[in-house]
């Protein structure tokens, strides 16, 4: 019998991290649905915030965070392990075994908007994260650039100029997206859109952003 194939051996180890989550999430769920009244706490709280209600959206965040945290630690360690494994299967599917920058942090904060910075290819994970990017402002390292955006909790915004070929796949559980003209919020939403010179352009960006909660705002700027 063939040995099992490496990259077989990797998305696996993947496929338990994802069923091991959903398990706890599962068993958690159904012992206490005060969960679900948490993470909506959390959703409301983000969208407060979004809203200019600051002081109304970090009582609601800190409420539901400190629930979900204090009583239901299997819930947040479940989540995790989904989200990763679907990160990383993601990702290696995206990316390949390319040349790749693959990042998994526990709170992330990037502001690039004021400066000219460098674009990468590259693979981002995160339980916490607060990204605003301009990509007007990048200068990138190859003609098509891919940027898998992925995590837990995510207030993401994104702005880019119409002279970039950019497909854009989307998606929040609990949360709200807008992606150039289209809006969706609530719960399970996903928006793909595609540039219309997205396959005549010089430089071309794919973009898959993808949290369980968040706030995602991506923008074509003139």
């Amino acid at each position: 019998m063939e040995s099992e194939r490496p990259d077989n051996r990797g998305r696996n180890k993947y496929l338990v991290f994802i069923g091991a989550g959903v398990f706890l999430l599962l068993h958690k769920i159904v012992a206490n649905p005060a969960t679900v009244i948490a993470i909506f706490m959390v959703l409301l709280g983000i969208y407060s915030i979004r809203s200019e209600m600051k002081k109304k959206g970090y009582v609601l965040l800190g409420i539901g965070a400190f629930i979900l945290v204090g009583s239901h630690f299997a819930v947040i360690l479940s989540l995790v392990l989904m989200s990763l494994g679907f990160f990383y299967l993601r990702s290696r599917q995206v990316h390949g075994e390319g040349d790749v920058i693959h990042r998994a942090k526990v709170i992330e904060s990037q502001k690039r908007d004021k400066e000219p910075w460098v674009l990468r290819s590259m693979s981002l994970w995160c339980v916490v994260g607060e990204l605003n990017l301009d990509f007007s402002l990048a200068i990138p390292e190859e003609k098509e650039t891919t940027l898998v955006l992925q995590g837990i909790i995510g207030d993401v915004d994104l702005y880019v100029p119409e002279d970039i070929g950019i497909s854009i796949e989307s998606s929040v559980l609990f949360g709200q997206l807008r992606v150039a003209t289209e809006r969706e919020s609530g719960t399970m939403n996903k928006i793909l859109w595609q540039s219309p010179n997205y396959g005549t352009a010089d430089n071309r960006m794919k973009l898959i952003v993808s949290y369980i909660v968040g706030d995602i705002d991506i923008k074509v700027i003139g």
